[in-house]
């Protein structure tokens, strides 16, 4: 045996209880490249994207480790990942959303984002209503939702993103339609950022509040178009966050009205479900 190997015989492995503040029979768990590919899974289907320090990436930076001490395969999953999975799951408390991560039923990390203590108030005096298929909000009333809520925030990069991650979305088009609400929106990001006072730079309710006739096309939004708004607001925002009142709020807020009312039974029966 070659003193290399010898040194990595008698390395210890990166544990669960080395990188999470558990304990009981987890902890005592090598992380594993396959764990922490399960929770990167996860995290991309059920977050949208990977979040920053979260339990995916803490486990990927440990599996990588091991597996570069010989200590692990590249396949290797242990016994609590593969029989008893990982799951996250989002609670919704006044401000703010708590995001709970666990490893065969253990939880192994818990943080919590701002949220909007309610549905925007166009969306309440509407009933909820708009004026998509079967009164559904489209993407486009939830923009105009946004500048009611936000409509004095000036318009910052993530905005922009957020707000070219709704067009998209709503029109089916890849490329920012010219002189639409995109294209206003990264345009007034770049003049903001080199604004020398609030006064001076464009609000959102500059770009937003006609933001359906800027639409070529809209439709009514779905809980996979609030995770690719919300996406994006993040991934552009400097703390990783969203606005609480903010683009993804709304479309957010938009999304979770029209999934119940298609879940309630007189909403089923106007469908002829």
């Amino acid at each position: 045996m070659s003193q290399e190997q010898s040194q990595r015989s008698e390395q210890e492995p990166i544990k669960y209880g080395d990188v999470f503040p558990i304990q009981g029979e987890l902890a005592e768990k090598t992380v594993a490249p396959g764990d922490a590919a399960l929770m990167q899974t996860a995290e991309n289907t059920i977050l949208g994207h990977i979040q920053k320090g979260g339990a995916a990436a803490t486990m990927q930076s440990a599996a990588m480790r091991n597996e570069r001490a010989g200590l692990v395969d590249h396949n290797d999953m242990s016994y609590d990942a593969g029989l008893g999975g990982v799951s996250i799951t989002e609670s919704d408390l006044p401000g703010k959303r708590v995001i709970t991560e666990s490893i065969g039923g253990q939880v192994v990390d818990q943080y919590s984002q701002r949220a909007p203590l309610a549905p925007p108030a166009i969306f309440e005096q509407s009933g909820g209503g708009g004026g998509g298929r079967g009164g559904a909000i489209t993407i486009g009333e939830a923009l105009e939702a946004t500048a009611m809520t936000a409509g004095q925030k000036p318009v910052d990069r993530s905005d922009a993103a957020a707000i070219q991650a709704a067009e998209v979305r709503a029109t089916g088009r890849i490329n920012i339609v010219p002189g639409g609400v995109a294209a206003a929106a990264q345009s007034a990001a770049s003049l903001n950022a080199r604004a020398t006072s609030t006064e001076e730079k464009t609000k959102l309710a500059d770009i937003l509040a006609d933001a359906t006739s800027k639409l070529p096309s809209d439709r009514p939004v779905t809980r996979r178009d609030a995770e690719g708004v919300t996406g994006a607001e993040m991934r552009n925002d400097p703390y990783l966050t969203t606005h609480p009142t903010g683009v993804a709020a709304s479309v957010a807020a938009a999304a979770r009205i029209n999934q119940n009312k298609l879940a309630s039974p007189g909403r089923e029966a106007d469908q002829g479900v």
